[in-house]
């Protein structure tokens, strides 16, 4: 994996980011279909990759407010693992016009990195057991590849099992 600088238009807020720390990162664009519903079922059948190596980047409501919750595509957030990696004890998932005003990103494009606002975030503990994981670059047709490690300092993450596989 070769570090990347973002070049022909492609550089996001989360680019910028892994740049700017000196992360190690590959971008893989893809194009998207507008009529997808499942951004990162589409990226991972695009990019011709396993489902447990592609990481959506969900925002859900908690007690302390919004948190980030990065899981597998293959799975779901498990909503009350989540609040309690956050020491909390409930979960919902926020509406997705609120998410995109705080994060500054449009759903189905919304990077853990680079958000407007650095949210609490946690990192299903699965992202760990990859050398490199992909992610939302933070624009529907983009995807950052990095190791995990990279993910969780850059995002000052927890890491806990919160995806039902």
């Amino acid at each position: 994996m070769s570090k990347t600088k973002s070049k022909g238009g492609q550089s996001t807020p989360a680019t910028v980011a892994l740049t700017q720390a000196k992360a190690e990162f590959t971008l893989h664009p893809y194009d998207h279909d507008p009529n997808a519903q499942a951004y990162g079922e589409e990226a991972a059948d695009a990019l011709g990759l396993p489902y447990e190596r592609i990481f959506k980047t969900l925002v859900a409501e908690t007690e302390a407010g919004l948190a980030v919750a990065v899981v597998p595509v293959a799975g779901k957030l498990d909503l009350k693992a989540f609040a309690a990696a956050l020491k909390g004890k409930r979960a919902a998932m926020a509406e997705a016009a609120k998410v995109e005003r705080v994060t500054g990103y449009v759903v189905g494009g919304i990077s853990p990195l680079g958000q407007r606002k650095r949210l609490p975030t946690v990192v299903d503990e699965s992202a760990l057991g990859f050398e490199t994981i992909y992610f939302s670059a933070g624009r529907r047709g983009l995807q950052i590849e990095t190791a995990p490690g990279n993910l969780v300092r850059l995002a000052q993450a927890v890491t806990a099992p919160i995806a039902k596989l």
